[in-house]
Order: structure tokens, then sequence, then C-alpha cells
């Protein structure tokens, strides 16, 4: 442990304790039915040790035995497995047109997926707030009639978020400095739980690399596809938010300063070529751009836009070429920068990613300094639009994975 000073500092015993159960919670969570021995080979602590921190676990109502196996060499021994029958996290998302609520078990299995629509007014984030804290208000009455205890919230904003909870920018919401985690805290009552709020983009991409195609992937990068475009990133097995949790705005990424303008105010963003309102226009001209630029009416426009690709339109599918393009431009930036191993395409980009993702692979190939892209693959999420929000409940999920258990069960709440 190191000081604010800088100076070392003994680890306090309390302090490995939790690290090491951690530790063994996420070889259960990852390994599961293992038995103790198979734990204490793997992690290196000791057999006395491991036994100790399986009865904290078991405890903790965490960790529960299914029994003993005689399928393995030498003596059969008690099997271990994750239980958390008692706990649930929960993942909000505000979106331009949508709310969306998801709650995970420890395991990572959906308890809940609510998605609602939403008609907010831009700019007036008192009428969201309230609309937030109603959706996180049922969804945890609801778990807590079930015999689970909340371990945390988290709430996806597509937008500029601090490590305070604070919106800087929301564009699309009309938001600007929002304390969204103050006022929702406020508003839920200050509930037990802890509450956080995260840019929409970096929830996602902890979905993805946790309950995704791309599991375990520890170079990864999550693109959102909808009224803004975003990406998470993971390097090195780690979030990547940078300094004050702003990086990842892929969409405003430039590509040319003479090109069109920008929802930012400025010209030739990514956004401007391969965003939502970019690709309607050119798909289908013949929509006005005020209805095509309207988040309400996204989804059945990008619909057209698939049946009438898989019919084989010409200009729809020169829409969607142009569009590929300009999004393997800009993956050549990030990619020659960071070296992804996988880039997941959400959002809209998943259903349309049969006629985008040929485009921008081969405009990443003609840009990448390195072979072959330098391995990074472009593929379609298998995730659903709720991607952040249950990337909001995977972060309670991580806190818990990092050693933020919650305590053990009184013989009263077992």
């Amino acid at each position: 442990m190191i000081t604010r000073d800088g100076g070392p500092q003994p680890a306090d015993f309390a302090d490995v304790r939790a690290t090491n159960l951690a530790v063994v919670l996420r070889h259960v969570r990852t390994h599961s039915p293992c038995s103790r021995a198979d734990i204490a080979a793997t992690t290196g602590l000791n057999k006395a040790t491991v036994s100790s921190l399986v009865t904290d676990l078991i405890d903790r109502r965490l960790v529960r035995e299914v029994g003993m196996t005689e399928n393995r060499i030498g003596r059969p021994a008690m099997m271990l497995v994750l239980d958390g029958s008692p706990y649930a996290a929960v993942g909000l998302e505000i979106n331009t047109d949508y709310l969306t609520a998801v709650a995970l078990d420890l395991a990572g299995e959906r308890l809940l997926s609510w998605r609602r629509a939403f008609t907010g007014t831009p700019g007036q984030p008192g009428q969201a707030i309230a609309s937030l804290a109603a959706l996180a208000r049922r969804a945890v009455s609801k778990l807590e009639r079930e015999g689970r205890q909340v371990l945390g919230l988290t709430v996806a904003v597509p937008g500029l978020v601090d490590a305070d909870g604070v919106v800087e920018l929301a564009a699309g919401l009309g938001w600007q400095q929002v304390d969204l985690r103050k006022s929702l805290t406020a508003a839920l009552g200050e509930p037990a739980y802890p509450l956080m709020v995260e840019n929409d983009a970096n929830l996602a991409v902890l979905a993805e690399q946790r309950l995704g195609d791309s599991a375990g992937v520890a170079d990864l990068v999550y693109l959102t596809g909808g009224a803004s475009l975003g990406a998470g990133i993971i390097c090195d097995g780690r979030p990547l938010r940078g300094a004050r949790g702003f990086a990842g705005e892929f969409g405003h990424l430039p590509l040319d300063p003479a090109g069109p303008s920008c929802t930012c105010g400025r010209r030739g963003c990514l956004e401007a070529y391969a965003g939502l309102g970019a690709l309607i226009r050119q798909a289908l001209p013949d929509v006005g751009i005020e209805t095509a630029l309207s988040p309400s009416e996204f989804g059945p426009h990008v619909d057209e836009i698939h049946r009438l690709a898989k019919a084989g339109d010409v200009q729809v599918l020169a829409a969607l070429t142009d569009v590929g393009r300009h999004l393997g431009h800009a993956l050549s930036l990030l990619t020659n920068l960071i070296n992804p191993a996988c880039v997941a395409l959400g959002g809209y980009f998943t259903v349309l990613s049969p006629w985008l993702i040929p485009a921008a692979t081969a405009e990443l190939e003609s840009r990448s300094v390195a072979a072959n892209c330098g391995g990074t693959r472009l593929v379609a999420s298998a995730l659903d639009s709720s991607a952040a929000a249950a990337g909001g409940a995977t972060r309670v999920l991580d806190a818990i994975d990092a050693g933020v258990l919650p305590p053990p069960r009184t013989a009263a709440a077992r």
C-alpha cells in the first residue's frame, strides 16, 4: 500500500483479506464448478487460507456448495459455484427518446430488462431525473419483493461525465453541467446502495467484455451507434477513461476540416459522415431533414434501410458503403493509436453490419500502419440495445470482483 506522500505503508490485514476474497470469488465465477483444492492450486493461496475464505463467501451467500464429485483424479471433492441469490446489480440508461433498466445477478443473468419511451424536453433535466428516479424505484422495489438486496445502481448517459457524476455535456439531451448523481441520489431519498453515473459507451464496453461474444478480450473497443457515436475502450484489461473521464468521443474525430457541419458546431467530424442522420439523409433522401434527425424516428428509418439493403437497393447500398468507408477511416486513427484486438459494432451498426463491416474493413486495411490491421477484427456485437444499461449493472459487479463485498448475512437474514 502507498501513502499519500508516496511512501510505503504496510497493508492492512482487512485489505489483504478483502483482496483474497475477491480473488477466490473471481476464480469461482470463471471456473465453476471448482473445489477448494482447485482454487489453492491456481491462485497460490494455501489450502487453510482458501478454506477460511470460502467459508466467508458462503456466509455472505456469494458462493455455495453443490455436492461431491468423483469424476476427478484423487479423492472426491466438494464443488463450489456462485450463489449470489440474495443480490442484484442495476443499470439504467437515459437516451434521447428512451429509458432502459437492466438488473443482473452475480453470474450476469438478467433478472429484469425494461425499456420505456421517453419524451423529455431537451435542456430540462428535472423531468428526466424524475423519470429516472421513478424507473429506479420500480426496479428496486421489484427486486426487493423477490428478496434481493441491491448492491448498486449505475446510470448511463450519452455525453461527457466526470468522476463525480456531473454531466458536463450531453448534446442530444440538451444538458450542460448537470449534477446527475447528486440530483438522482436526492430524488431516491439517499438510498443505501451506491449510485454512480458514467458515459454510455464506457459502460457498454464493460457489458461486451463480460457478457458479449468478446468476453475476456483484454484490448477491446465497443462503438455505440445511436443518436451519437461513442467508443468505449478497454486497454490491457482496464477501461480507458482519460484524465477527467472524457475519453471515447469517437463521433467527433475530425476527418476533414472542410467537411459537413456537425452537431457539435465543428466541421468534418465522423458523426457528420456516419451518424444516423447522415446515413438516413443519404439512404432515404425523400425523408425530410427534420424527420430524419428526430430520435423517435431513427428506429423505423433504420428498419427501412435494412429492408432495402436486403432487397439490393442500389442507393441504400451505396450509402452504407460510404458510411462504412468513413467508419473505417476513423477506426484506422483509433487502431493505429491503441491496437485493439477487437472492435464490436453496437447500436444501429449491429443490424447494418453485413454491409458496413466489409467497407469499413477495406478502408481500415488501407490506412493501417501495421499489416492486417494489426490484428484488429471488426465484429457485430451480440448485445441488444440495452447494452449500456447492462454495462451499468456490470460496473456494480466489477466492484464486487474488486473486493467491495456485501457483509456476511446474519442468521435472521438467511
